[in-house]
């Protein structure tokens, strides 16, 4: 299968993969962040939106919305759920805005779908270019050097007669900025089973040189991958919340 045949050909199963993440918590806690660290605007950007659940909640939150990925499939439903945002068919390592915005956002750790860390930089570049003064980039990454491949997420939905069974983990070779996100499906219908593996590439980063790459453009504060409270990065954390705000 290719590398994103799971985005595109099974893009129907993807709310069902990500039905246990808590779209509301996050958007509410980037909304928070942008009261705090912002320029006080509303208009918001949404990279690697997928099928749009951040923004139908920053829609709530009565923010000017859009968002940008690369998958068609994944935005024809995007415009479905959120008909008040606008959406591009974009590469989040190389787009524009009509107009610069006040928050950019990038949640479910898309931030590393910059594959290579040349992409990476581009996309920083590109955050940049496309925030008002003072505007923020909220996102969450993954330390390449906390990773444990032996983890796996595992939840199960019944959807349509069917049984799902969805799984995903990070893999990291343990040097160099490559890393990927594995993923997998298991579909049993009147107990004919069916599965889908995937192996995403992505980039590798340790959080030093996340800040590093980010410092030129932003100042950049580091939390705990809390979405309830806003607490200072541990030193030993494998996860975190970035907030930089626009120099």
């Amino acid at each position: 299968m290719s590398s994103n045949a799971l985005y595109t050909n099974l893009s129907g199963y993807y709310d069902l993969m990500c039905a246990g993440i808590n779209y509301q918590a996050q958007s509410n806690a980037a909304h928070r962040l942008n009261q705090i660290f912002g320029n006080k605007g509303s208009s918001h950007l949404d990279l690697a939106c997928g099928t749009g659940p951040h923004i139908r909640h920053f829609l709530d939150l009565g923010y000017h919305c859009s968002g940008l990925d690369i998958n068609p499939p994944m935005l024809d439903r995007a415009k479905l759920r959120c008909p008040e945002a606008h959406f591009t068919d974009q590469d989040m390592c190389g787009f524009t805005v009509a107009e610069p915005v006040d928050l950019v956002t990038c949640f479910l750790y898309s931030i590393h779908y910059s594959d290579g860390l040349a992409k990476l930089k581009a996309c920083i570049a590109c955050v940049h270019k496309a925030l008002k003064p003072g505007g923020v980039f909220c996102f969450n990454a993954v330390d390449k050097h906390k990773i444990d491949n032996s983890l796996l997420v595992r939840h199960t939905a019944n959807y349509e007669n069917s049984h799902f069974v969805f799984s995903s983990g990070w893999n990291y070779g343990g040097e160099g900025e490559k890393q990927s996100l594995v993923l997998s499906i298991e579909k049993t219908t009147a107990g004919n089973s069916e599965s889908w593996q995937d192996e995403h590439p992505m980039v590798a980063v340790s959080f030093e040189e996340l800040q590093a790459l980010l410092q030129p453009y932003f100042e950049v504060h580091r939390f705990e991958h809390d979405y309830e409270k806003i607490v200072p990065l541990a030193p030993r954390a494998g996860n975190a919340l970035f907030v930089g705000i626009k120099k």
